[in-house]
């Protein structure tokens, strides 16, 4: 497994919010993108959202995205979940396995459109955890 990476969630101001904190921190957003740029049929309140971005300063790494409107509010310090990145399936498989024992599962674990495998929970303790492997390019 790779470094465990902050996930925050923002209700709209997530490119503000990167902005200001690659400023303040001596970084740069490394990556952005928004909900329209994913799928040009993203109606216009979420268009201009940021589905996922990256800001990095030094070694740190945060990464971000906002809620699609009407999705889950977000709530003020409880906008953080930890993100991992896994190098192979089966440790990513073995990871989420163990720390979904009384979670509850808000995303399973699946293959997804940017040729990854995905998944999120809330384990029983009420930590959210993000996991991610990103599999290998084929030609």
């Amino acid at each position: 497994m790779e470094a465990i990476v902050p996930y925050l969630t923002f209700d709209g101001n997530a490119r503000e919010a990167f902005s200001f904190y690659a400023s303040a921190l001596g970084g740069s957003i490394a990556h952005l993108q928004t909900f329209g740029e994913v799928d040009p049929q993203t109606d216009a309140d979420n268009f201009n959202r940021v589905m996922h971005a990256i800001m990095k300063a030094g070694e740190l790494t945060l990464m971000c995205s906002d809620t699609r409107c009407g999705d889950q509010p977000t709530l003020p310090g409880a906008m953080i979940s930890l993100s991992m990145n896994f190098t192979t399936e089966e440790s990513i498989n073995h990871t989420y396995d163990a720390l979904s024992e009384g979670a509850t599962i808000i995303m399973p674990l699946q293959d997804t459109f940017w040729n990854a495998r995905f998944g999120i929970i809330k384990d029983r303790f009420g930590i959210q955890w993000m996991f991610n492997y990103d599999k290998p390019q084929t030609n």
